[in-house]
């Protein structure tokens, strides 16, 4: 449990490289600018979409394993708060579920975090791997009773993908209005997939300017950026197309007020908008 002698902790367990990145780096950026200690858990190198510079398969080096490192020390989290596992991209729905549950266990009991984030019942985009990582973290959190810490689920708000795609059409037509624009997001095509049905958040984040970083860490993802429309998106643009996160409280875990609870876009200026981050 926690003691007020040492900083607030929070645990991020995704399923894939950029995972982490797009679902809630903003707010893990902001949490480690006011101190946090802030963990990152991937079940997975991701390797079915590694790729190299030219497009074609990469197996070595571990093309996406470094890219995560990479847009993990953009967010500020250091490779020593980076935990990647073995687990075979795109079969985690069928890892026998004690073994996953047992992997997160371990890493919650080692980073001792007050949060644990993870995926909502959607997956972000309805990923089987996703929906797996969101069902095996909550098995694990349920399973320490009152050892548990908070869990918090991130959404993706509906209509925010697709908002970035329009934006690659608008930014794709100034340069070349012969060229066809970018569709995907992170090799997802169907823009609107993401959030669509997700549940409702009862915590909302506007990261402001940490959204910048966000951004900053995504483009570390090079190899899932061709055909990406989050390519083309300018960081003085961040904070409006990727600044919003959503969020939703758990039902198992422990209860009660967090310290994520601060980040709530209540909190912000209503006259000014986000604050301002240097």
């Amino acid at each position: 449990m926690r003691t007020e002698a040492r900083p607030h902790a929070l645990l991020a367990v995704f399923a894939h490289p950029d995972d982490e990145s797009l679902a809630c780096g903003g707010l893990l950026a902001w949490c480690v600018e006011v101190g946090v200690r802030v963990s990152l858990l991937c079940l997975t190198h991701g390797e079915r979409r590694q790729v190299d510079d030219m497009g074609a398969p990469a197996r070595t080096p571990p093309v996406r394993t470094a890219e995560l490192l990479e847009a993990a020390g953009v967010l500020g989290i250091g490779d020593e708060a980076v935990t990647i596992l073995d687990h075979a991209d795109g079969m985690l729905p069928w890892v026998e579920a004690g073994r996953l549950e047992a992997d997160i266990h371990t890493v919650i009991r080692t980073t001792a975090p007050d949060v644990v984030i993870t995926f909502g019942e959607d997956g972000l985009y309805w990923h089987p791997d996703h929906i797996a990582v969101h069902e095996r973290t909550t098995a694990a959190v349920a399973a320490l009773h009152d050892d548990a810490p908070a869990l918090y689920y991130v959404t993706m708000p509906a209509g925010a993908m697709r908002a970035v795609v329009s934006y690659a059409a608008e930014v794709t037509a100034t340069r070349d209005p012969n060229a066809a624009p970018p569709q995907a997001i992170l090799g997802v095509v169907d823009a609107d997939a993401f959030g669509a049905l997700a549940a409702a958040p009862t915590l909302v984040v506007e990261t402001g300017d940490f959204a910048t970083r966000k951004l900053r860490a995504l483009t570390c993802h090079r190899s899932q950026l061709r055909d990406c429309a989050l390519a083309l998106v300018d960081e003085k643009d961040a904070p409006r197309l990727l600044g919003t996160e959503h969020y939703r409280r758990a039902d198992v875990g422990a209860r009660g007020a967090t310290f994520v609870d601060r980040f709530a876009a209540p909190l912000m200026s209503v006259s000014t908008g986000p604050r301002q981050h240097g």
